[in-house]
């Protein structure tokens, strides 16, 4: 009686410690996007293969849920004088020019000056900055800067507080009536890949992107990714590990589309890039 007894109860034990694990909230959309459960490359078996090109979302990376940062510095739709345009960042429980660690460190490229911001303006290729403050030379007009936080091997950070998206006019010209974006609105930016890859670095390379406003899903708004011509349909916002590209030059295209794969309007809601990977 007494042996049934204590079966009994390490079997409730066993249930209820389960179950305060599963419940347990993932706070980095970078983890947690997409079916529960499905959070590293090795476990998802979701790899996507076509034409050669194996495409796998991992989402095993190094978490930062308590990560924040605010862009002091221009502020919102103000106007800054023409020429070198100062940014300032307040940044918390993120250190910048640390390594990331984590499984992906030794297997993609990585920068060896450690964790960084990305700083995007108009949806160009962005510039890696590693102190809260600098400069950066911008145009004359209205302009579009997404910044968010990244780890050492260029994975952004995904949850609210690890991004700032905001519109600033470079010198005293005539303002656009119309915004140049509508920053309330279902927006795709574009990260990595980035110039060239080489060596080890060439094997696995990382496709990742920022979305602002808007949730992928089956069956509802997805990327569509064509890489050198071969379609991929994504419907987690998660980064990507692409494998088994040729050597030479890499193209790129990032969709936001809907359920029915209509493209999303927005000025950057379509984007072409290319990149090298060195034989």
């Amino acid at each position: 009686m007494k042996t049934s007894h204590w079966l009994l109860c390490s079997t409730l034990t066993l249930a209820a410690l389960a179950g305060c694990e599963t419940s347990k909230p993932a706070t980095d959309v970078s983890a947690s996007a997409g079916k529960p459960g499905t959070t590293t490359r090795s476990t998802t078996g979701e790899s996507m293969e076509s034409n050669g090109i194996r495409l796998t979302p991992f989402g095993d990376s190094p978490k930062f849920p308590e990560a924040q940062m605010q862009l002091r510095q221009p502020i919102a739709n103000s106007t800054v004088p023409s020429g070198e345009v100062t940014f300032n960042y307040q940044i918390s429980n993120f250190q910048l020019t640390k390594m990331s660690g984590g499984p992906h460190m030794g297997e993609m490229a990585n920068s060896m000056k450690g964790q960084h911001i990305h700083n995007i303006v108009d949806n160009e290729p962005y510039t890696a900055h590693y102190e809260t403050t600098f400069t950066k030379a911008i145009p004359d007009g209205q302009h579009v800067v997404l910044s968010f936080l990244s780890r050492s091997y260029h994975e952004s950070l995904k949850h609210r507080g690890a991004y700032d998206l905001r519109i600033i006019n470079v010198g005293n010209g005539e303002k656009p009536a119309t915004p140049v974006i509508n920053v309330n609105g279902p927006n795709l930016f574009y990260s990595r890949p980035k110039d060239t890859y080489s060596g080890a670095d060439a094997k696995r390379i990382m496709l990742d992107f920022y979305l602002v406003n808007t949730t992928l899903e089956a069956g509802g708004n997805r990327v569509r990714a064509t890489i050198n011509g071969t379609e991929f349909m994504l419907d987690r916002w998660m980064p990507y590990m692409m494998e088994g590209l040729p050597a030479g030059e890499n193209t790129v295209k990032l969709e936001l589309v809907d359920s029915s794969g209509t493209l999303i309007p927005g000025p950057y809601n379509s984007v072409t890039r290319k990149f090298t990977v060195a034989p």
